[in-house]
């Protein structure tokens, strides 16, 4: 079965090569950290005699877990996460598949920080993309892309965030879910501001509720830059910000 979706009359059709899962997985080792938060917890339940460790004793597992949805892995967020309001991901309808432009950026460097640029985003996107509506995802891929995005603590090493025109530029093209293999789309010390964020959702001004933001993927290499496919599969919880696992269907 040929599957194919047209957008802004392009054909973005799967050319059969086996699905990609841009997800890092919420681990208690291994797996990448942000905002000074430990790593996730499992632990058994042990309560009036009751073991939930089949390894100890127990009849079945059943164990307790903790972590932090933005810094323990792949996420996706809504305005609720700077809104006062108590806004959920949860009610977002996306959509089972989607049109995307993945694209590689290399940050630009000023005053010591990587910064990805407007002017780097619509060149980016120019190389595959002529229209002036960009597709309704698009999936940012940062350089060098090396495999320590995986593992990496994030925390305290000022990682290369957006700047306010980049996040204008996706506005003003309609892109209303970005993917990034960042833990921020926001420098990590801003004084509270949150630039990207409040731009990208138009907020309080004119919100976008249905825009998402989904941080803390990995793109592999062999994935090429270009028009893709999407499957953005996010965790069924009333929350500013849920367990996500973003699947990219390689087109022709």
């Amino acid at each position: 079965m040929k599957l194919s979706i047209q957008f802004e009359g392009i054909d973005f059709t799967a050319t059969g090569q086996a699905a990609v899962d841009i997800s890092l997985a919420f681990q208690e080792t291994g797996g990448p950290s942000a905002w000074y938060v430990g790593p996730m917890q499992i632990e058994p339940v042990r309560a009036n005699g009751f073991l939930g460790s089949v390894a100890e004793g127990g009849n079945v597992n059943f164990r307790d877990v903790t972590f932090n949805p933005h810094g323990n892995g792949t996420h996706t967020e809504c305005l609720g996460h700077i809104s006062e309001a108590a806004h959920s991901v949860n009610r977002i309808s996306i959509p089972p598949l989607m049109p995307c432009l993945l694209v590689s950026i290399q940050p630009e460097i000023r005053n010591g920080d990587h910064v990805i640029t407007g002017k780097a985003l619509e060149l980016a996107s120019g190389t595959h993309w002529g229209g002036q509506a960009a597709p309704p995802s698009l999936v940012l891929r940062t350089l060098p892309n090396s495999a320590q995005k995986r593992s990496k603590n994030w925390s305290n090493t000022n990682a290369p965030y957006l700047e306010a025109a980049a996040a204008q530029w996706l506005v003003d093209r309609g892109v209303e879910h970005v993917l990034l293999d960042l833990p921020s789309v926001d420098r990590e010390q801003d004084g509270g501001a949150l630039a990207a964020h409040h731009i990208f959702w138009q907020w309080p001004q004119s919100p976008r509720h249905h825009a998402t933001i989904t941080e803390f993927i990995f793109v592999p290499d062999e994935l090429k830059d270009g028009l893709h496919l999407l499957n953005l599969q996010t965790a069924p919880f009333e929350l500013d910000a849920t367990p996500s696992r973003p699947v990219i269907i390689p087109c022709s």
